[in-house]
């Protein structure tokens, strides 16, 4: 969905200044908050008024990020963030493609909203809320599609150091440091244009992987130790226990990347990653998969959410005995089922 049409129509949104508010998905990661920032620093530099509103607050590890300190988080003022969102003239949703993604008490504002939404997405089967819309699953993060949007519409010219900084974050995140599949060599020149807008990409790289602090590490041993294997079915599990979290002080984003170490097992082709969060009243869980293993297909159809073929997340209701239970026995029935 990235037509000549399409372009145009961003290019006559654009054209004249809109107050314009921009929002990630929930429990955002590096490629939603690299887009939606590197699209906020764009708009500025256009003369529109923009704002980012996060459902909630985003993680430790990114708020050095340009920026970061302005972005509104809607868990924490809603009045405002309602205000807004009600006041915008255009609202641009990116990284996700369905309103659920934002939340259950900001897909209820959302959804009375009357300002028309642009949607730039890279994930499957996007819903249709948007007047526009650009989704593209072969595209490995949002913030490589916003900049071939943004190339396309010859907008290059507005992408800052602060903006190239932030897309160059989210591609990094959701590319696994350029090891996952859809790195191409598309990928690749997008960033090499992105190196040349003078971004400090190992100093961006120290930021995002060189920055643990010890009670992190401790955490990530933990998981570790909780780690188990079904070799008869090439699959793995993690888990972590609220009581666990709190043991090791857990903080927002913590446990970033923890999912990929079940995939680092030879032989193993799905992972799953559960953690309890009593606060929340569910068991979140990531789901990780390699070859043609389809985890955003058994995250739709079992556990209300999804994603990508070889990413996604989703949640339980159910205690995580429970939970793990029910994953194993759906592994054990129903694995074959999701081989594409």
């Amino acid at each position: 969905m990235m037509n000549e049409k399409n372009i145009e129509q961003l290019q006559s949104i654009l054209s004249s200044p809109k107050k314009i508010s921009i929002i990630p998905h929930r429990n955002p990661d590096g490629d939603a908050i690299g887009s939606t920032l590197g699209l906020y620093h764009v708009l500025k530099s256009l003369g529109h008024e923009a704002y980012v509103i996060s459902p909630n607050d985003f993680p430790h590890f990114l708020a050095w990020m340009p920026a970061s300190e302005d972005i509104i988080i809607f868990d924490k003022k809603r009045d405002y963030a309602t205000q807004l969102l009600s006041s915008s003239d255009y609202i641009f949703t990116l990284d996700f493609n369905i309103l659920l993604r934002t939340g259950d008490d900001m897909e209820k504002v959302l959804e009375k909203m009357k300002a028309p939404f642009v949607m730039i997405d890279h994930h499957q089967m996007p819903g249709n809320y948007a007047e526009l819309t650009f989704s593209n699953p072969e595209f490995g993060s949002t913030c490589e599609l916003l900049y071939t949007i943004l190339d396309k519409a010859n907008l290059t010219d507005k992408i800052s150091k602060e903006a190239a900084t932030c897309l160059y974050t989210g591609i990094v995140t959701d590319s696994g440091s350029f090891r996952f599949p859809k790195t191409n060599a598309n990928t690749h020149r997008v960033v090499a244009n992105l190196i040349d807008k003078g971004i400090e990409n190992p100093e961006i790289h120290n930021a995002l992987f060189d920055n643990s602090n010890y009670n992190r590490l401790q955490l990530l041993g933990r998981a570790l130790q909780n780690m188990v294997i079904l070799p008869e079915y090439n699959t793995s599990y993690i888990f972590l226990t609220d009581k666990e979290l709190n043991e090791f002080q857990h903080q927002k984003g913590d446990t970033e990347g923890f999912v990929n170490y079940g995939l680092s097992i030879k032989g193993v082709d799905l992972t799953f990653f559960f953690i309890e969060r009593k606060d929340e009243g569910i068991v979140k869980i990531s789901l990780r998969s390699q070859g043609n293993m389809d985890v955003n297909l058994l995250a739709r159809k079992y556990f209300e959410g999804g994603g990508h073929v070889n990413a996604a997340g989703g949640k339980s209701t159910l205690s995580l005995n429970d939970t793990i239970t029910r994953f194993v026995d759906i592994i054990k029935k129903h694995k074959q089922e999701f081989y594409v």
